[in-house]
């Protein structure tokens, strides 16, 4: 049986009209910004050193480039589904491929291999090294991505639709897939957000708001991914939990754009690209925003051909 989480939590959404794009839709389109703003993010903290080496370039026009081929798969999917399917899959793939090798890369910087054993890693280095967890971002678009341009036939039973003769029968359904992904994704920016504020080191109390916040979505996430079935109540939890990551992700960006500002508010670009990192709390607010689309209706459109739904509004 289908679950329609957020009709779990307002059973009125059952009689309202279906919203212009699918879940898995929206999931799709989330990842193609995810990638652009990852581009962008990410070259404005390898500008701090003045020059960008060849290394830094791979993401930096990866993001942009992956994000604008997500969209134009998106188009390429009111066509031919099972073509968009492939190609989005290769992105997301590459996309894995990339985060992987930049957490690798950044590994290397907070490690001294030379050091006497024992001082190789320490928590000074992992605080001030480049962050180690950063570049996983792009891993994680690839998994909620790909979790997405596989069509659930029929949802929520873990089955995925390879081709017309194949399918991947996952150990649970699309949605838990997503509530676990969601988590491991809080997880990572909680884990980045506390090793950044530790560069203080945690001297405002209010630093603490986004650690407390943080462990709050990644047990609700995960505990929605564990269940089954959540009841009513669990339903509810989740969707405070995602409402207070957007929160704090909002209200963290105005903060750090407010310490980056300087005498009766003027803007100096200098001080927002090596002060306060103003994109860095938005991670919260992305992951509280999968967080709400996974409690969408993981049903496809009916309206339209399974064989052409893509993440572009059905027709």
């Amino acid at each position: 049986m289908t679950v329609y989480h957020l009709a779990t939590a307002f059973p009125r959404l059952h009689s309202l009209r279906r919203l212009p794009l699918t879940r898995d839709q929206c999931m799709l389109l989330m990842a193609a910004v995810n990638e652009i703003f990852l581009g962008i993010d990410i070259y404005l903290a390898h500008s701090i050193s003045g020059t960008i080496v060849p290394n830094e370039w791979i993401p930096i026009l990866f993001g942009p480039l992956a994000g604008g081929l997500l969209i134009l798969i998106g188009v390429i999917a009111l066509r031919n589904r099972p073509l968009a399917t492939w190609m989005a899959s290769l992105v997301f793939v590459s996309s894995i491929g990339v985060g992987l090798l930049g957490a690798y890369f950044h590994w290397v910087r907070a490690i001294l291999p030379d050091a006497p054993p024992g001082l190789q890693v320490s928590i000074p280095l992992l605080v001030w090294a480049p962050p180690i967890l950063g570049p996983l971002t792009f891993a994680l678009v690839g998994l909620f991505g790909l979790s997405a341009a596989w069509v659930e036939e029929p949802p929520d039973s873990g089955r995925l639709r390879i081709s017309r003769r194949w399918q991947l029968r996952l150990p649970y359904s699309k949605s838990r897939a997503y509530f676990l992904i969601v988590s491991m994704g809080t997880l990572a920016t909680l884990i980045s957000s506390v090793l950044d504020h530790a560069r203080t080191p945690f001297i405002n109390p209010w630093l603490w708001v986004p650690t407390a916040a943080g462990v709050f979505g990644v047990v609700v996430s995960g505990m929605m991914g564990i269940l089954e079935r959540p009841e009513r109540a669990d339903v509810l939890t989740h969707l405070a939990a995602m409402l207070l990551l957007i929160a704090v992700g909002l209200t963290g960006a105005l903060l750090h754009i407010r310490e980056n500002l300087i005498a009766e508010g003027a803007v100096v670009g200098e001080r927002f690209l090596r002060g306060a990192p103003f994109l860095a709390p938005m991670l919260f607010a992305n992951m509280g925003t999968l967080g709400l689309i996974a409690l969408l209706d993981p049903r496809e459109d009916l309206r339209a051909d399974p064989e052409r739904s893509g993440f572009a509004p059905a027709q």
